[in-house]
């Protein structure tokens, strides 16, 4: 007994299947596509997070750079530096009872 020759072209019964069932054909890609649009939307979230987190330090050291400044503004005004330096640098000082002048406007 000889066997029967069975040659099957591949291509035809899978492309046959194919277009019998499209649907699932379509629902296999649009699988595919969530699964990119998820892989995508992860890595932006991650980028943003990064970025965040960058912009969070820098207000923080910024803040810390306004209080040192605030510190420092406050201790060169204050009014004790401010008398010494007019009594040392401008020889000023304050004026007693004897040196108010009053002047009478008629």
């Amino acid at each position: 007994m000889s066997k029967p020759s069975t040659n099957f072209n591949l291509l035809v019964i899978v492309m046959s299947d194919l277009s019998r069932h499209l649907f699932l054909l379509a629902l296999f890609f649009c699988v595919i596509a969530s699964a990119l649009a998820v892989i995508i939307s992860s890595h932006e979230n991650r980028q943003l997070v990064i970025t965040q987190e960058q912009l969070v330090k820098q207000k923080d050291a910024l803040d810390i750079e306004w209080r040192h400044l605030i510190i420092e503004q406050s201790a060169l005004t204050e009014h004790n530096r401010i008398e010494r330096a007019m009594s040392e640098k401008l020889g000023m000082k304050r004026p007693t009872r004897e040196d108010e002048v009053l002047l009478r406007v008629k």
